[in-house]
C-alpha cells in the first residue's frame, strides 16, 4: 500500500485519467450485458423434479405449462364462437417455440374440455408448453403475447413465464426509481456530513463509476455462466452503497491528516496506509460473504453473488486508486464550497465528544447495558422461531397487476386447470413396472386427499408416467401440501417413484435453499474468522464479531417475520402475508453479515491500534468509539438511503429487502456497534487480546514520537484519526 500510494501521489492525474477511462470503457462495453442476462435461474437443475421434467420432455414432450391464455366470450356470444379466431392466432406461432401442440378448449378431446372451460361457461382456456431452457421459455412470452390477442376479446395471460416477466420488468423499473430518488438524497446527506460540496461530490462520483464498472464485470462473467437480470439490481445497490461508505471513510481520514498539518502528498500516503488498508480488508471480507452464495444450485442466487462481488471489487479499486488520485489533485480544496467557515472542524469535534461520552457512559455500567441489549435483541428475534421460507409467486406482485389478477381469476374460474404433479414409476432392471403395480399406484394416487383426478401420460420401456390434477391452484398452500403427500406416498413393491411438475419444482427449490443455507453461513463464518484472527492478532475479537453479526441478523429477521409472515403492519406496507422469500433471505444474510463485520473492522481496528500504542482496554474502547462513531453511523445512514429507496417498490420482495436492510443497519450501527460492543470489550478486559503464541505480536522499538507498536500493527488494517 505504501508503494502504491507513492505512485499515486507522484502521478495523480495519470492514475485518475487511466482509471476513469478504463471504467468508462468497461461501462460502455458492459451496456451490452442486458442482452445477455437470463430471466430464469429459479429452479434447482439437479433436483428430482427437474430430472423428471427432463425425462418427460424427452419422451413425451414438455407437459408443464408455461403460458395460460384466457379468452372471454363477446357479449351476446358463446365461447364456442371464438374457436376460429383462436385457432387462427395459434397458427401464427412458430412450431419451433412449442414443446407440443397447444391444449385448447376449442380443440381438446371431450374428456379434457371441462378443465378448459370456466365454471360459468363464459371463458375458454389455451395452455402452451414452450420449448427450450427456462430462460428461453420466459423470454418467449414477449413474442407470443401479441400473436395471441384477439380484437374486441378480453384476454388474460398467466403462468410461470408471465409471472417471471412481471418480476423482471417491475424490478427494472424499481431500480431506475430507486437511483433517481437516492442520488439527490445522498448528495444532501453528504453535504451535511462533509460540510461542503466538493467533499460530498467525490464519494458520489465514485459510486456512479462503480456501477458502470460492475456492468463490464458482469458482461465478462456472462460469457462463462448464466447471469440473472437481478444481478444488475444487486450491483447497483451494493456498488453505490459501498462506494459512498468507502469514500466517506477515506475522505474523512484525509481531511483529518490535513488538519494535523500534513502536506497533501503526506496526507494521502498516511490515509492509504491506514484507511486504505481498512477499505481493502473490508472489501475482501464482503466479497467472501458473497462467495458463500456460489454454493447454491439456483443461477438466480449465484447471480446475486456475481453482482455483489463485481460491485464491491470495483468500488474498492476505485477507492484505492481514483479516489486518492483525486484527493492529491484537490488537496485542501476538498474542504471548499462550504456554507460556513469552520463547519468541518466543529462537526468533527462534536462527534468525537458525543461518541466518546457514549462509550464512557456505557463502560460505567457494562453489565446492565450488555444484559439489557442482548435481552432486547433476543425478544425481537423470537418471531423467527415460527418463520418459514417461500418462493416468489404472484402474490408478491402489486395488488392490481394484470398478471396477479389473471392468476387469481384462473384459480377461481378454472379450478381444475392446474399442473398438479407428474409421477413417474420405474420398474426393476430398467424395465417398465408391471401392469398390476401401475394400477395399484394409479389407485393409491387417486385416493390422496387434494387429488381431483389422475390421468395417464404415457408408458415407455423403462417407466410409466401419470399426472395428478389437484383441487387447489398451483403453488398455493393446498397444492404444496398435496405434492408433499404424493412425495411420501409409498411405491408398489419392486418399483421406484419420482415426482415432478411445477409444485414439486418449487418444493425442491426451497428444500435445496434450506439445505444449502448452512453451508453458505459456514463458509462466511470460517472465512471471516480466518481473516480476522491474523489481522487483529486475537482469537476473541473475531469470535465476538461473528456473534454480534449473528445477533444482529436474528433480531432483524425476527422483525421481518413479525411483519411479512405474521402480518403485523403488512396492510400498511401493501404486502400479502406469507412465508419469507427464500432468495431474498439469502441475499440479506450475505449483505448484512458482511456489513456487520465491516463496521466491526472500522470500530475494532481503531481500538486495537490504541491498545497496541499502550492504551488500557477502557481507553482503547473510548478512543475507538469516539473516532469511528460518526463514520459508522454516517455510513449506515447513507446505506439506509440507498436500500430504503427499494421500499417504495410495489414488489413485496423489494420492500422486504429495503425494510430488512433498514432494520438491520439501524440495529447494527447504533445499538450493537456503539453500545453493546464497547460494553462487552470493557467487560472482557485484557481477555480481548488473547491469542495463541504464534499469533502474539512481536514488540518493536517505539517510533520517533515515542509510540510503542508491535509487528502486527504494521499489517493491521487500522482506520480513523490519530489519538
Amino acid at each position: 500500500m505504501t508503494r502504491w500510494s507513492a505512485l499515486v501521489v507522484a502521478r495523480p492525474k495519470l492514475v485518475l485519467t487511466v482509471v476513469i477511462f478504463l471504467v468508462l470503457a468497461s461501462g460502455a462495453w458492459g451496456s451490452g450485458v442486458f442482452d445477455r442476462l437470463s430471466l430464469g435461474g429459479y429452479t434447482d437443475p439437479g433436483s428430482e423434479s427437474a430430472g423428471v421434467e427432463s425425462l418427460i420432455e424427452e419422451e413425451f414432450g414438455r407437459q408443464t405449462p408455461d403460458l395460460a391464455v384466457t379468452y372471454t366470450a363477446r357479449p351476446g356470444e358463446t365461447i364456442d364462437a371464438l374457436g376460429p379466431a383462436v385457432s387462427a392466432r395459434l397458427a401464427q406461432i412458430d412450431p419451433a417455440a412449442l414443446a407440443n401442440t397447444p391444449l385448447s378448449y376449442w380443440t381438446a378431446p371431450a374428456q379434457a374440455r371441462e378443465f378448459l372451460r370456466s365454471t360459468d361457461g363464459t371463458e375458454g382456456l389455451v395452455v402452451l408448453s414452450l420449448h427450450g431452457s427456462e430462460n428461453t421459455r420466459i423470454a418467449a412470452y414477449h413474442d407470443l403475447a401479441p400473436l395471441l390477442l384477439i380484437d374486441g376479446v378480453n384476454t388474460e395471460f398467466s403462468g410461470f413465464s408471465v409471472i417471471a416477466n412481471a418480476y423482471n420488468e417491475e424490478s427494472e423499473s424499481d431500480l431506475i426509481t430507486a437511483e433517481a430518488i437516492s442520488f439527490p438524497i445522498l448528495l444532501v446527506l453528504l453535504l451535511v456530513i462533509f460540510g461542503g460540496l466538493v467533499g460530498a461530490a467525490v464519494p458520489l462520483c465514485i459510486g456512479g463509476l462503480a456501477i458502470l464498472g460492475a456492468l463490464g464485470a458482469l458482461r465478462g462473467i456472462s460469457y462463462f455462466t448464466e447471469v440473472s437480470a437481478f444481478s444488475i439490481n444487486i450491483a447497483s445497490l451494493v456498488g453505490l452503497g459501498m462506494s459512498v461508505d468507502y469514500g466517506l471513510f477515506v475522505v474523512t481520514r484525509f481531511r483529518e491528516e490535513l488538519r494535523s498539518g500534513a502536506e497533501t502528498s503526506e496526507a494521502v500516503q498516511r490515509t492509504m496506509a491506514t484507511a486504505g488498508r481498512t477499505v481493502g480488508f473490508s472489501a475482501l471480507l464482503l466479497v467472501c460473504g458473497f462467495v458463500g452464495m456460489l454454493v447454491f444450485p439456483q443461477a438466480l442466487v449465484r447471480s446475486f453473488a456475481y453482482g455483489g462481488m463485481a460491485a464491491i471489487g470495483i468500488a474498492a479499486v476505485l477507492s484505492l486508486s481514483a479516489l486518492p488520485a483525486a484527493l492529491t489533485v484537490l488537496g485542501p480544496r476538498i474542504n471548499s464550497l462550504t456554507w460556513r467557515p469552520g463547519v468541518v472542524e466543529r462537526s468533527e469535534d462534536r462527534a468525537h465528544r458525543f461518541w466518546g461520552g457514549v462509550a464512557a457512559r456505557v463502560m460505567r455500567r457494562p453489565v446492565a447495558v450488555a444484559v439489557g441489549i442482548v435481552a432486547g435483541l433476543l425478544v425481537l428475534s423470537a418471531p423467527l422461531v415460527g418463520a418459514s421460507l417461500g418462493d416468489l409467486d404472484h402474490t408478491g406482485l402489486p395488488a392490481g397487476h394484470p398478471a396477479r389478477l389473471a392468476v387469481d381469476d384462473l384459480a377461481t374460474d378454472f379450478p381444475l386447470a392446474n399442473n398438479g404433479a407428474t409421477l413417474v414409476l420405474f420398474g426393476t432392471d430398467g424395465k417398465a413396472p408391471p401392469a398390476s403395480a401401475t394400477a395399484e399406484f394409479f389407485q393409491a394416487t387417486a385416493e390422496v386427499e387434494g387429488v381431483r383426478r389422475v390421468v395417464p401420460v404415457g408408458t415407455t420401456e423403462s417407466f410409466t408416467a401419470i399426472r395428478a390434477i389437484f383441487d387447489d391452484a398451483d403453488r398455493t398452500e393446498g397444492a404444496m401440501t398435496t405434492a408433499a403427500t404424493l412425495r411420501e406416498l409409498p411405491a408398489p413393491a419392486g418399483t421406484e417413484k419420482q415426482i415432478g411438475g411445477l409444485n414439486a419444482l418449487t418444493a425442491d427449490g426451497l428444500d435445496s435453499m434450506g439445505a444449502t443455507l448452512p453451508w453458505m453461513i459456514g463458509i462466511m463464518v470460517a472465512v471471516t474468522f480466518a481473516l480476522m484472527v491474523p489481522a487483529f492478532g486475537s482469537v476473541v475479537l473475531p469470535l465476538k464479531a461473528i456473534a454480534m453479526a449473528a445477533l444482529s441478523l436474528a433480531a432483524s429477521f425476527g422483525i421481518l417475520t413479525w411483519i411479512f409472515e405474521d402480518g403485523h403492519g403488512a396492510e400498511l406496507l401493501g404486502v400479502t402475508p406469507g412465508p419469507l422469500p427464500a432468495t431474498m433471505v439469502v441475499l440479506i444474510i450475505a449483505v448484512v453479515f458482511g456489513l456487520s463485520t465491516d463496521y466491526e473492522i472500522f470500530l475494532m481496528s481503531r481500538m486495537v491500534e490504541a491498545h497496541e500504542q499502550g492504551a488500557s482496554t477502557e481507553d482503547a474502547v473510548r478512543i475507538g468509539t469516539a473516532h469511528t462513531g460518526r463514520i459508522v453511523t454516517a455510513a449506515a445512514a447513507l446505506l439506509i438511503v440507498v436500500t430504503g429507496a427499494f421500499t417504495l417498490s410495489d414488489l413485496t420482495m423489494m420492500r422486504f429487502i429495503g425494510l430488512g436492510m433498514i432494520v438491520a443497519l439501524i440495529i447494527d450501527a447504533t445499538v450493537i456497534r456503539m453500545m453493546l460492543v464497547p460494553a462487552l470489550v470493557a467487560l472482557m478486559g485484557e481477555a480481548n487480546w488473547w491469542a495463541p503464541t504464534f499469533l502474539t505480536p512481536r514488540r518493536v522499538p517505539p517510533d520517533a514520537n515515542g509510540h510503542s507498536k508491535t509487528a502486527a500493527a504494521h499489517t493491521l488494517p487500522v482506520d480513523t484519526s490519530r489519538r
